[in-house]
This record gives C-alpha cells, sequence and structure tokens, in this order.
C-alpha cells in the first residue's frame, strides 16, 4: 500500500486561513511595517498552530545566499570602560528582532578603516550577504565610495536626500525644533547646546535648536560646550567645567543624547543651580532610563522599533534588485519634569 502523502501548509495556505494576500503574508513574515500589527499578529498566530516553517537550507541554496547579515556599530570613540552611547544599544536590539523573524543570523562586527576595499571583500567572501551600519561617524565619504560597489548595505543616520545611499534615520532637525520651541515657551533665552557638531545628526540638531529660537524673536542665544564623546562622564566632566568658568548665566541646555543630558542635570546640581527652576533641560533618544532618572528627563523621542524594522526591510528590498529611498522617521517632545 502507498503511504500516505503529507500535505505541508504552504505561504497560500496561510493567506487563505488568515483571508489575506500572499504577499501580505510573506511581508508578514519579514517583520514588514507595512503590516498593520494586529493583522500580522494573526498571521503569526496561524502559521504556528500549523507548524509552518521556512526550509532555510533549501532558501539558501535557492538564493546563494549565507542569510546572516553583518551590523558594524559606528560607537563614538570612548577610552573609558562605559558604552558611549547606549541608544545604539537599544536600535541594535530592534535590528536583531527584524532579523530573528526572518530568519537571519546576525554577524555583530566593529568598523573596519574607513575603506570601501575591505566591505567589499567582507561581501565577496561570503561572510554576510549585506550590512547594517548603525552610525555614519563624522563623515560620508567613505560610504558615498561603498555605494558605488555591488555591496547591498543600509544604514542608520542623518538623512541627507542627495546621498546616493539608503539612509533610516530620524528627523533630527525637527527634533532640534521641538526642543527650541519648548525652552522659548519656558522663556529660556541662554540656551546651550552640549554635543559633538561633526557628527551629521548632532549638527541637524543644533540647526533645529538655532532656527525654532530665532522664529521665536525672544532674543535666544544659542553657545555650544562640543564634547569628544557621548559618555555621562564626559558631558558631567565638560559641564563642570564650563559651569566653573563663564557659564552659570544660562538658563536652559538642550544636549545631544539622554545620556548627556544626564550627565549636564547632575554638574548643574553640583553647582546649586536647580533644574528646572534655575535651567531647564532637555535631552535626546528617550532611552527606558530617562522616565525614572531623577527628576524624570524632558527629552526627543525616537522609534527604535519602526527604525530596526525598516532598516532590516530596505536591506531585503535591495537584495530583491529594488532601489528603496531614505526615510527620515518623525520625533516627538516627552515632557517630564527637566
Amino acid at each position: 500500500m502507498a503511504a500516505r502523502k503529507t500535505n505541508l501548509t504552504t505561504m497560500d495556505d496561510i493567506a487563505r486561513l488568515a483571508k489575506v494576500s500572499k504577499p501580505t503574508v510573506s511581508r508578514a513574515f519579514k517583520d514588514s511595517p507595512l503590516v498593520k500589527p494586529a493583522t500580522k499578529q494573526r498571521i503569526l498566530s496561524i502559521a504556528r498552530r500549523h507548524g509552518y516553517s521556512v526550509n532555510r537550507n533549501a532558501q539558501k541554496l535557492r538564493t546563494n545566499r549565507t542569510n546572516t547579515i553583518a551590523v558594524v556599530m559606528r560607537l563614538p570613540p570612548h577610552k573609558g570602560g562605559s558604552a558611549s552611547a547606549p541608544f545604539f544599544f537599544q536600535l541594535l536590539n530592534d535590528v536583531a528582532r527584524g532579523l530573528w523573524i526572518r530568519r537571519q543570523d546576525l554577524l555583530l562586527c566593529s568598523p573596519d578603516a574607513d575603506d570601501a576595499y575591505s566591505y567589499e571583500i567582507m561581501i565577496s567572501s561570503k561572510r554576510a550577504d549585506g550590512i547594517i551600519f548603525l552610525g555614519q561617524g563624522t563623515g560620508d565619504e567613505w560610504l558615498k565610495d561603498l555605494a558605488r560597489t555591488d555591496v547591498p548595505f543600509v544604514v542608520w543616520g542623518a538623512v541627507d536626500e542627495q546621498a546616493p545611499y539608503c539612509t533610516v534615520g530620524s528627523d533630527n532637525k525637527r527634533g532640534g525644533m521641538l526642543a527650541g520651541q519648548r525652552l522659548a515657551q519656558l522663556g529660556r533665552s541662554r540656551v546651550l547646546f552640549v554635543g559633538n557638531r561633526s557628527h551629521p545628526e548632532m549638527e541637524q540638531r543644533r540647526q533645529g535648536l538655532a532656527s525654532a529660537l530665532q522664529s521665536a524673536r525672544n532674543g535666544a542665544t544659542v553657545i555650544d560646550l562640543e564634547i569628544a564623546d557621548f559618555t555621562f562622564e564626559t558631558s558631567y566632566s565638560a559641564m563642570t567645567a564650563f559651569l566653573a568658568g563663564k557659564g552659570r548665566n544660562l538658563n536652559g541646555v538642550f544636549a545631544g543624547s539622554d545620556t548627556v543630558a544626564m550627565g549636564v542635570v547632575v554638574a548643574l546640581r553640583e553647582a546649586n543651580l536647580e533644574v528646572p527652576n534655575d535651567v531647564s533641560v532637555i535631552g535626546f533618544n528617550d532611552l527606558p532610563i530617562a522616565e525614572h532618572f531623577q527628576p524624570p528627563l524632558t527629552t526627543i523621542r525616537q522609534d527604535t522599533y519602526q527604525a530596526g524594522s525598516l532598516l532590516v526591510e530596505k536591506l531585503f528590498q535591495l537584495f530583491d534588485g529594488g532601489k528603496p529611498g531614505s526615510t527620515r522617521l518623525p520625533t516627538e517632545l516627552v515632557i517630564r519634569q527637566t
């Protein structure tokens, strides 16, 4: 007697049961932001219930891919032992989630020299199928060189519509404007920007701040406190030195990141300046700790969940021969107590 034929569940079956199209099922498995969360959850629930899984070995043979994505974290340099940019680790977590849903392995890499050739070797030697860069560093000429090669890559950073590569980033200038508008609303006219303007994202935030204060026409001035990295220790030390000099007449601070803002708040407190009575402070990122800092930190929120999904989605569009455009994600002012 012939053996009974086993009918494996197909993507078409999943689509029929979920009452959606097959492309929608495919996008849901890839964690595409184009699929509504409720629809995605329904599709994944049906797939799990029916034991649906992708044959990864067959997929590798069919596509000649390794199913491994390199993630290069371009953290600001720091000689100490603490993380210079906690935000990037939060973003890494959401990128990893997007890759896991697509059943991709993640190869975490330290940045090589700003040299397109080293990344060409990474791809040609089949270490990875593509690259996600978290951060641009202080310049992007190396990225423009890489864009002239066949290396598939996407970047988290400052969006520039003229750049020849795909970037996902927050609307940094709008975030800076929101901070400036809030400071103007509070009557703050002597404002300090704490950051490093050689980083494109920081420069956009600084431009937004200045634009909003100028539009407020309250005679506000902006001065800069440049810091080498974005750690608590560096910002605290820089702010302490600034206040020991001629910096005690300020009444507002916009920090390039939440970690920087926290260092600033502690330095102000130790200089017997009350936050927010004497000086208002606004950070950037909305790290989980910002809500629990004392006092809870007013900040500009970035959406890392959506960012992680989009970075993965756009890289896979490149794999499919597409030409994804850059995306600027909205930023939001979160008012707390600083």
